[in-house]
């Protein structure tokens, strides 16, 4: 690997307009396309975090009824789109805010910012390669993301209204285009963007594994490989076998709509009291399609950040990630029995006890993997010399909510229990630990983390102690009382459950929830002030502020083209902390080894800033 190699495949002799162009918008540098992803999902969960709060001021206040400040209707939202109606806005309208939550906060916010920005970003500097093997297909597969945000966007305003058939989008709700409002051009949109994001995560997928197996550099064996890697790895190949079914599906399902095909749609079906044309098909075909995926896809949502935090906390344990094989296994664990557990969402659709028997023991066995990281991470934090960094701070907190989102779990996979707690808000309590205490958290942990690498400046300490602490203490709040919510009963996907006297007593409950919620995604406004602050006017520091072992650490903050100003060597794994064989307390993977009874001293790590 050389820079002049590097530097001769993207073409940066170019100038003006078209080389602005040519390498900051149609880049082929996997770290432009890191960050181009990044940005993107950053817009995102903007948008995400405000369709939620629309959803909670409907629970918590239907129709305005003793909303605070004398508000009658939506906030903002109901008076921009809904004024006639006095800002009050239809069941069918909620509907659709439920569903664009759910599918921009999976395909648009934490798949592409888990797989396409760090993944992007860190794979080919944490194996020691100039870039990644295809960078064309890399660029690709960020600028098939735009027609999916364009799309998906577009199905905010066309007529009828956005897709109103939940992120699962069962049939026949979803395939007849007369079934309901929203079942129109909206969901027409929905499939079209869903799909082009499976697209793009394919291109990913296949680049992704490519690189890992074949541009490491010398040195670098399987098993020296940073946890991060060998997530990225087993994710993409989750992607690269799972991902083909829910677009197969896709597809299947637009032939539906558009063309008349019966794939989903079964013979005697009526909609408006008008019978349907086509016939023979089968709306649990699409469950089964959807969920053989969409399991696995929680994983992909999740196992990226486990090896991102598995990295973090050993940094700031300033110890060796404890049972790093275990590790290893448990992850490759996780993702196979990921394949084989969909049928657990589906325990209420009827299912043959026997298979639900089948898919319940599977299901609890992910208990076992998943218990040996906990356990690790819990060995590798055990004895060390703790540093609470902003980073660490997340990190521990993403194995704390993981492990409430986890037990959680447990009760779904019963399946004499999911039957009763299926539709409730216990369900929402389980997935929102998982996804948004869980992995939320872990991607906060690894964008303060990976920060100074990227701009090279620090974000302010402060500030990111006082952005975890608000949203710490804000989403405990907002999710936890769900799971009391779910226990009696109260069904999601509602728009007014109070119709229902028996729940009456629980709209006191969902208020401090809603009040919870505003104060979380306000919190936002403090990680979003400290990263655009600290692009341009962070601390500056050098390769490696955090005093960290591994490859990506050894490159110039942030990394030229080429990525490394010299050919990386690698001697040892990534996490060499507090080794006899050196007097620093971290010991490079690039460092070489001592001589025989003679130690050797390594430069001393860059003091943790804090502004």
């Amino acid at each position: 690997m050389s820079t002049a190699s590097t530097t001769d495949s993207h073409n940066h002799t170019s100038s003006g307009f078209s080389h602005f162009i040519w390498t900051y918008v149609f880049s082929k540098d996997h770290k432009i396309i890191g960050l181009q992803f990044l940005f993107s999902t950053l817009v995102w969960f903007l948008v995400g975090g405000l369709l939620a709060l629309a959803m909670r001021w409907q629970i918590a206040w239907p129709w305005g009824e003793g909303a605070p400040f004398g508000i009658q209707g939506m906030p903002i939202l109901g008076n921009l789109f809904f004024a006639e109606q006095g800002g009050q806005i239809s069941p069918e309208f909620y509907t659709m805010l439920f569903t664009m939550h759910a599918t921009v906060m999976i395909f648009f916010v934490i798949i592409p910012i888990l797989a396409g920005a760090f993944g992007n970003y860190l794979i080919p500097l944490m194996i020691g390669a100039d870039d990644m093997a295809f960078p064309t297909l890399n660029m690709l597969s960020y600028w098939f993301m735009w027609p999916a945000f364009i799309v998906m966007t577009a199905a905010f305003f066309v007529e009828g209204g956005g897709p109103a058939a939940g992120w699962t989008s069962y049939p026949p709700l979803s395939v007849l285009t007369e079934a309901a409002p929203g079942s129109g051009a909206g969901q027409t949109c929905w499939l079209v963007g869903v799909t082009l994001v499976g697209i793009s995560s394919m291109m990913g997928s296949v680049n992704y594994l490519t690189t890992i197996l074949q541009m490491r550099a010398p040195g670098m064996t399987m098993f020296r490989l940073p946890l991060t890697i060998w997530a990225m790895f087993i994710t993409a190949i989750l992607q690269a076998f799972a991902l083909p079914v829910l677009t197969a599906a896709g597809v299947m399902q637009l032939t539906d709509r558009l063309i008349g095909t019966g794939f989903f749609l079964p013979d005697g079906a009526t909609a408006n009291n008008m019978p349907i044309a086509t016939g023979g098909g089968q709306p649990l075909l699409w469950q089964h399609l959807f969920w053989f995926y969409s399991h696995p896809a929680v994983y992909i949502m999740i196992l990226p950040a486990m090896g991102m935090v598995s990295d973090i906390i050993s940094c700031f344990a300033r110890k060796p990630v404890f049972g790093y094989k275990p590790m290893v296994y448990s992850i490759a664990g996780i993702a196979g029995l990921g394949f084989v557990v969909w049928g657990h969402h589906m325990f209420v659709s009827g299912m043959n006890p026997f298979l639900g028997m089948t898919f319940m023991v599977a299901t609890i066995m992910i208990a076992l993997p998943s218990a040996i990281k906990v356990f690790n991470w819990l060995g590798t934090i055990w004895s060390g010399k703790l540093l609470f960094t902003t980073p660490m701070l997340f990190a521990l907190s993403f194995v704390s909510m993981f492990i409430i989102g986890g037990l959680s779990g447990i009760f779904m996979a019963a399946t004499p229990v999911d039957i009763f707690i299926h539709d409730t808000y216990f369900i929402v309590a389980h997935f929102h630990y998982v996804l948004f205490a869980g992995t939320a958290m872990g991607v906060f942990a690894s964008i303060y983390f990976w920060f100074p690498k990227m701009f090279g400046r620090m974000m302010n300490e402060g500030w990111g102690k006082v952005h975890f602490m608000l949203t710490f203490i804000f989403l405990n709040g907002t999710f936890f009382p769900m799971h009391i919510l779910g226990v009696v009963g109260f069904p999601r996907r509602l728009a007014d459950a109070y119709q229902y006297e028996v729940f009456h007593n629980l709209k006191p409950m969902n208020e401090f929830i809603t009040w919870c919620a505003i104060g979380m995604v306000a919190a936002q406004a403090v990680f979003f002030a400290n990263f655009f602050y600290s692009i341009f006017r962070g601390k500056k520091v050098g390769r490696n502020p955090w005093g960290a072992n591994g490859l990506e650490w050894s490159a110039p903050s942030p990394p030229g083209h080429g990525n490394f100003d010299f050919q990386p060597i690698v001697y040892r794994g990534p996490y060499e902390y507090a080794s006899p064989d050196v007097d620093a307390d971290f010991y490079p993977q690039t460092q070489p080894p001592p001589k025989k009874d003679a130690p050797v001293d390594v430069p001393e790590a860059e003091p943790v800033a804090s502004n």
